[in-house]
């Protein structure tokens, strides 16, 4: 190899492992936090994921079941909205993956002895239909909202 083309691999290499840094770096900056405006593909892959597996209970327009804060006679909580009434955007990015992955688990999604009706969608749905899932939701959101969601993400990944 001449001495030309070698400098210009060493060159395309640095300048690879610069931009994947910078890449890392501004990951890192914002690490865990789904953001709705990121990717249109994935609202549109979200709304129709969140249509096939959570309008059933958490209701088409995200408005949740009835008087969802009142205890059901199972003693169980009905489904909570996930619009701007409800109070998912109190949660940080990385708590609503997991209750969506892994369903309410007491002692860590949910208090200690707590029942819930919320299936886990492991092996159902995949990490990006999840994560497009959270996005879909968080589009829906004013953008008071959005940034206090995401301020709690945030402070919860420090």
């Amino acid at each position: 190899m001449s001495s030309i083309r070698w400098v210009a691999v060493v060159g395309a290499l640095v300048l690879a492992a610069l931009a994947a840094s910078i890449y890392l770096t501004s990951l890192e900056k914002n690490a865990g936090f789904i953001d709705p405006s990121a990717d249109d593909g994935r609202i549109t892959l979200g709304k129709t994921v969140y249509a096939a597996n959570c309008a059933a209970c958490h209701g088409a327009s995200l408005e949740g079941q009835a008087n969802w804060r009142e205890r059901l006679a199972s003693g169980r909580l009905p489904a909570p909205p996930h619009d701007k009434t409800g109070h998912t955007w109190h949660h940080p990015d990385r708590l609503l993956i997991d209750m969506v992955k892994n369903g309410l688990v007491p002692g860590r999604t949910a208090p200690p002895g707590y029942e819930s009706d919320m299936p886990a969608y492991a092996g159902i749905l995949t990490d990006e239909e999840i994560v497009a899932v959270i996005a879909y939701i968080k589009s829906t959101w004013p953008p008071k909202v959005l940034q206090a969601q995401k301020e709690v993400t945030m402070r919860n990944n420090e």
